[in-house]
């Protein structure tokens, strides 16, 4: 069988990750092609050896990088005079951003997807199965400019939230034959905005290989302080959607209240600076640590007293599936995506967005050693399987 997955960036990011065990899953049955849609990631050596790479050149600098950056930009503006796109796509893009300036969760950079996607190369190959892998650009580039005989869509976010509509779609989902969504509540919110596709949409959970997370906590160093209190990690890019502000006045709270705790962030990202001003304009230094980006999270994962994922809202969080298989006591936000995951005090905790909310639970689990126990006993029952969606995917081609 001949495929094509197209990706927006092959960052490390959740759908990024999750493609690569899809990759791996699919082995060497298939041939495979790779078209990244920016040319940019730092996990392109990641790629199994048999996918076939279409991009000349991958720039490995990570997009939360100012050399990254610097080369999203040039991208950008290349792809915009390539076939004229930036002239074709100037009226879309303007009533676009008059349109969605006052909603909620508009995102300025999604009005440049499709001028992306329409200035980059094009292939002649015909595929039995395209396979676009997130919103926005590979979803428009799939639809438009990939010749081939069935092609699906996956979804990762909560559709309206990520910033994305159906005026920013045109009519795009309209040229696939299924619609995978990595949770339940992802197609739920997809399907309120194409109520149209609640037919051939369905969910498809990420994989995750649970025996390469247990492989790695075993390699390289965790934490190198000497900090003797409670260790609370979360791992993930700095940025609004993961709720840092409210985790940083959390910990505030529980260090008013006597807690000897240091909760750490690994990952990276834009909002950098500002998270930085609010841990010194509160004095917690000490409290709340910025790791950075860190190429090997299992380590840390592995050691830490409690992992916490306080987001505003998720597709389907892999870090939660990652610290789940390394037998961590969870504590996540009640909100979508996140719910699919934890079963409230049997696996972990939920618990309301808000600085006393989070608070509140992290000294529950903390000072409780008996849920503790039971957390992290009934994390490492946990399995994961997706090979039955694999199945269904590829039977797809052939069907009528």
């Amino acid at each position: 069988m001949n495929i094509l997955f197209v990706i927006n960036t092959i960052s490390k990011a959740g759908a990024e990750m999750a493609l690569i065990e899809l990759l791996k899953c699919l082995g060497n049955d298939h041939n495979i092609d790779l078209y990244i849609l920016t040319s940019q990631g730092e996990l392109i050596d990641s790629i199994p050896s048999n996918v076939n790479i279409l991009n000349d050149h991958i720039d490995k600098n990570t997009v939360l990088s100012k050399e990254g950056r610097k080369h999203l930009m040039k991208m950008t503006a290349g792809r915009a005079f390539n076939r004229g796109s930036v002239f074709k796509n100037l009226p879309y893009m303007i009533g676009n951003a008059v349109k969605l300036r006052n909603e909620k969760y508009f995102r300025p950079e999604n009005l440049l997807w499709r001028m992306v996607s329409d200035g980059a190369v094009r292939f002649d190959k015909k595929y039995d199965l395209a396979v676009a892998y997130l919103e926005g650009g590979a979803t428009y580039y799939v639809a438009e400019h990939v010749n081939a005989s069935k092609k699906v869509a996956f979804v990762h976010v909560d559709y309206s939230r990520g910033g994305y509509s159906r005026s920013l779609d045109k009519n795009d989902y309209a040229q696939f034959d299924r619609v995978y969504t990595v949770s339940d509540e992802v197609k739920g919110t997809f399907t309120k905005i194409y109520p149209e596709f609640a037919d051939k949409t369905e969910v498809f959970h990420n994989l995750v290989d649970q025996d390469r997370i247990r492989r790695r906590a075993e390699e390289g160093k965790g934490f190198t302080d000497d900090f003797d209190g409670s260790r609370i990690l979360t791992v993930g890019n700095l940025s609004p959607q993961k709720g840092y502000d409210i985790a940083i006045d959390a910990v505030d709270i529980l260090k008013k209240r006597g807690l000897n705790i240091r909760w750490y962030v690994a990952g990276e990202g834009k909002c950098r600076a500002e998270l930085e001003k609010k841990i010194s304009d509160l004095g917690l230094e000490n409290q709340f640590v910025l790791l950075g980006s860190v190429p090997n999270p299992y380590p840390y994962l592995k050691e830490c007293d409690l992992y916490v994922h306080a987001s505003r809202y998720e597709g389907k969080s892999i870090a939660i599936q990652e610290a789940l298989t390394l037998g961590n006591a969870v504590i996540a936000s009640d909100r979508s995506g996140n719910r699919e995951q934890i079963r409230d005090g049997i696996d972990g905790v939920l618990c309301e967005l808000s600085p006393e909310g989070i608070a509140s639970a992290v000294e529950r689990v903390l000072k409780d050693d008996e849920l503790m126990k039971k957390l992290k006993e009934n994390a490492l029952l946990i399995r994961y399987d997706s090979r039955d969606d694999v199945e269904k995917m590829l039977a797809l081609v052939e069907q009528n």
